[in-house]
């Protein structure tokens, strides 16, 4: 390298340079399925006003387990569908629905490792909120305050968004106002009556709106038990691995703090929502 003259040198990165241009041109078509190298960063926009890496994010919800969440008449119920990666598995291992604070949890879908890290941040939130004003944190800055969190993770290069969506439940300490809210991969925040994510939610969604066009607004966390773990089986994809059904709640029954439904409620539970599939299976 010495020995070449500064001309020289600059033919040769110049060479160096084409060549590199070249083969990019060369990927361009293959990559035109995936965004034509739109999708390479977080911060870039297709030319159509889609952020890629946030859909992506979107594509991991739905490749997961479903979650299903419904705010009752004296509570919040969670239950989510947990498909069992290995027979060795202990059962209760996995978990999918989390506590944040005496009155709220979490019911989660998507990628399990990002979702620990967001109850974290919600406890977290909750925590200093405790600490500053000597009181619970209400539900819509609790659910606004992790949205904006998450919505954070999608605007700079360094960072990917979260690829997971969580459904936050939770219940006045003092007028026992039960609220449900979702939080997806984009940070957008919505409240609902009751919603789904995960593979089956388009599905599950429609059954929460059968269940509520039925039960009206005396629909109970007990009533709903059945019901959900009935609509978690209907929407089980028969391909799909086996699964293990996860049922919490924040209701009288738990004094409304959140706790995991007792085993031998949720067993029997879920034998009486396999009775009512095999008798609508029949009658059909």
């Amino acid at each position: 390298w010495l020995k070449l003259s500064q001309a020289n040198i600059v033919a040769v990165f110049s060479a160096l340079l084409l060549l590199r241009r070249f083969q990019s041109a060369r990927t361009l078509p293959a990559m035109a399925g995936t965004g034509a190298g739109y999708d390479l960063s977080v911060t870039t926009f297709s030319p159509d006003g889609r952020v890629f890496q946030v859909e992506y994010a979107g594509k991991a919800v739905e490749n997961s387990g479903t979650s299903v969440a419904i705010c009752c008449k004296d509570g919040v119920i969670f239950a989510v569908e947990k498909f069992l990666n290995s027979k060795m598995l202990v059962p209760g291992t996995i978990k999918r629905t989390f506590p944040v604070s005496r009155n709220s949890g979490i019911a989660v879908a998507g990628m399990l490792a990002d979702s620990r890290q967001l109850v974290a941040r919600a406890r977290s939130e909750a925590h200093q909120y405790l600490s500053s004003y000597g009181e619970e944190i209400p539900p819509e800055i609790l659910a606004e305050r992790i949205g904006l969190f998450v919505h954070a993770y999608t605007l700079y290069w360094s960072i990917r968004p979260f690829g997971c969506a969580i459904l936050l439940g939770c219940v006045d300490k003092e007028t026992k106002k039960p609220s449900l809210f979702c939080i997806e991969p984009q940070g957008q925040v919505s409240k609902y009556k009751g919603t789904a994510e995960g593979k089956g939610k388009m599905a599950a969604k429609t059954e929460i709106e059968k269940l509520f066009a039925s039960a009206g607004d005396d629909l109970t966390c007990e009533k709903a038990l059945v019901h959900v773990a009935k609509i978690l089986h209907k929407v089980h994809d028969e391909k799909d691995k086996d699964f293990e059904l996860e049922i919490s709640w924040i209701c009288p029954a738990s004094k409304y703090e959140y706790s995991g439904v007792p085993v031998d409620i949720m067993k029997a539970a879920e034998g009486e929502a396999k009775r009512m599939l095999e008798a609508e299976e029949q009658d059909d």
